[in-house]
Parts: structure tokens; C-alpha cells; sequence
């Protein structure tokens, strides 16, 4: 064996020793979806006391892991709330105190940083399904703010011109939004089932139950609580679906799911709005109804069944939290409001 061959042997052994190893870690870094329901109140949900809705597959989520009975949202309208979730800081420091409209030529800027530039840095697959509203113009859609896939509704659904885009590009001009939480929920397996060898997150931002609220024929009528609880059902059978793709694929183990609200419910709507349960007021009020949120999480393997975390915790909390999970350093050239939530998740509760 000439000394050239040897050489070019021991490259190859070594340089596939570092593509196992690297491999290897990227299969030890878990996966995130994050389901995020649009003006749900307190008061819809069973494991938060609602009696009249059925939410089996939620409810799994919080028997199965944790529930926060105190979690607040950025806000207590959507475009602040998300930028709050995505960035882990407060709103008010990217100059976001507003909703978006499809006539605004402003959006989220593109230098913040959101957790789906930490995850991709990390050799995440980045998708988002559904609601984005936090610009329409190409520069604030989220292919330039770290997602490799976007299909959904930019804004809300009660705002003129709505339609699916996919990419940066408008896809469907007719929307039927009877049938908006089944797409949703078919796109975000497609993405699930896309995946081959790398961790994913995946955001999934239903538009429901916002007003004008619709639901597919075979869920109408099937609530105690008229169409809005039936808007619920469906969204609750859409997580219900994402928890069976996992399983289905052997990564439910591998997976941490979070379930929340980006507000409180629209009270002024009446019965297409939701219930606040037991807080005072609801979207657009900063008291306890506008900003207190159903939120639930689960690892399975990781998380301990059961738990119910009572102190205060934050949308923010999430992007630090994250950062953890994966080993990323959280960045210090601005500020982070959020606080890690891992000790919260993994410790029984304690932070």
C-alpha cells in the first residue's frame, strides 16, 4: 500500500467518521412544532374548565406534559403578540404597538432576529402554515425572516383581499375559509412528511378562531356551544392530526409541542367570541382577559404528565427557551426580554 493511497484512505475514514458524528447530533436535537390559535379565550378549552367544547387532543397535550395556568401573551392584539413570540422581546422595542393591514407598507424588520434564523442556523427545516401578519411586502414575509417554507393567509382573515400565498407568491385569490383549518392542517403534515434526517420546527398560526369564523361541514353543528365551539372542535381534531403524523413517524418522542393563543378572545363578538372564562375583558384590554392565555406543552419522555406551572410565564419566555434546547447562544446585541423556561419544563416545575 503506496503512501499516497494510505493518505487518501485515512481522509475518507476520517471525514466520514465527522459525517456520522454530525449526523448523530443533528438527530439528537428536538424537533418543534408550535400551534398557535388566533383570539381563543381562556374559557375554551376543557383542561381550562370549558364544559361546553370538546378538546380531547389539546387536553392529551396538557395530561400528557405541562399547563400554564398564568401564561401571558405579548400583547393583547396579533401583530405585537407574534412579534413577541418570534423575537422574544417585547413589541414596543421593534416599534410594533399595532396590528398590520394589508395597506400597510411596514412590517417586522428583517434585522431582528426570530427563532427560526436561530433553529436554520442550527440545520433546523423551518416551516410556517397559516397566519403570518407581521407585514405583506415580499422584505417582512417570512422567507427573509429565517423559514425556508410559508403557505397561509399574511394577515387576518376579516381584512379585504384575502388569500393563500405560498412562498412569496400568491397562490389562490378565492379563499373558502370553511375549509382554511383543514388546509392548514394538511400542509403542515405534507411538511412533517417532507423531512428526511434533520430537525424541524414548525409554526403553525390558524386563523381561527378570529373572526368571521367558519368551520368545515362535517364539524358544524357538533359543539354544545354553537359555530364557535364547532371553529374549536376542528381546531382541536387539526392538533389531533399532528400528534397522529408523529407518532406515525416515530418522532413523538423526539417532538416538544406547545399549544397557545396569541390573545385573549374578541368579547365585543359575542358568540362568535370566545370566553375569558373566569378573567375580566378580552382582546384588545390589557387586563388579565386580553392577555392571559391557554397554553399547554408536551415532550413525551422529556416532560413529566401532569404538571400544571402556576406562576407567570411569558410568550417571550419561548425564544430563549429554544436557544436552550438547541445549544444556540441567545444574542447579545439587543435585548431579550424573555426568560428560559427549560428548568420549568424539565425540572417538575421550578425555575
Amino acid at each position: 500500500m503506496n503512501a499516497k493511497f494510505l493518505l487518501v484512505l485515512i481522509t475518507l475514514l476520517l471525514f466520514s467518521c465527522d459525517s456520522q458524528e454530525e449526523k448523530a447530533i443533528k438527530s439528537e436535537l428536538p424537533s418543534i412544532v408550535f400551534i398557535f390559535a388566533d383570539d381563543l379565550g381562556y374559557g375554551d378549552l376543557g383542561c381550562f374548565g370549558a364544559t361546553d367544547i370538546d378538546t380531547p387532543n389539546i387536553d392529551r397535550i396538557a395530561a400528557e406534559g405541562i399547563k400554564f395556568s398564568s401564561f401571558l401573551s405579548a400583547s393583547p392584539v396579533c401583530s405585537p403578540s407574534r412579534a413577541g413570540l418570534l423575537t422574544g422581546r417585547m413589541p414596543q422595542r421593534m416599534g410594533i404597538n399595532a396590528v398590520f393591514f394589508p395597506e400597510s407598507l411596514t412590517g417586522m424588520d428583517p434585522e431582528e432576529i426570530t427563532i427560526a434564523e436561530i433553529l436554520k442556523a442550527k440545520g433546523y427545516r423551518t416551516g410556517v402554515v397559516g397566519k403570518w401578519h407581521l407585514g405583506h411586502l415580499e422584505k417582512y414575509l417570512p422567507l427573509n425572516q429565517g423559514f425556508d417554507e410559508y403557505f397561509g393567509i399574511p394577515y387576518s382573515n376579516d381584512m379585504t383581499s384575502v388569500v393563500y400565498m405560498r412562498g412569496n407568491e400568491v397562490e389562490e385569490f378565492h379563499v373558502d375559509q370553511r375549509f382554511t383549518t383543514k388546509t392548514y392542517t394538511e400542509e403542515s403534515l405534507k411538511f412533517i412528511d417532507s423531512i428526511r434526517d434533520q430537525p424541524f420546527f414548525l409554526y403553525l398560526a390558524h386563523n381561527m378562531p378570529h373572526v368571521p369564523i367558519y368551520a368545515s361541514p362535517e364539524f358544524e353543528g357538533k359543539s354544545n356551544r354553537g359555530l364557535y365551539g364547532d371553529v374549536i372542535q376542528e381546531l382541536d381534531w387539526s392538533v389531533g392530526e399532528i400528534l397522529k403524523k408523529l407518532e406515525e413517524k416515530g418522532l413523538l418522542e423526539n417532538t416538544l409541542i406547545v399549544f397557545s393563543s396569541d390573545n385573549g378572545p374578541w368579547l365585543v363578538m359575542e358568540d362568535h367570541g370566545g370566553s375569558a372564562g373566569p378573567l375580566r375583558e378580552g382582546k384588545q384590554f390589557t387586563f388579565e382577559g386580553g392577555v392571559r392565555v391557554p397554553t399547554v406543552a408536551m415532550w413525551k419522555g422529556k416532560i413529566d404528565p401532569g404538571q400544571v406551572y402556576e406562576e407567570l410565564a411569558t410568550q417571550m419566555d419561548w425564544f430563549p427557551t429554544f436557544c436552550k434546547l438547541v445549544d444556540a447562544e441567545i444574542p447579545q446585541d439587543r435585548e431579550i426580554d424573555g426568560k428560559d423556561l427549560s428548568a420549568v419544563l424539565f425540572e417538575n416545575g421550578n425555575r
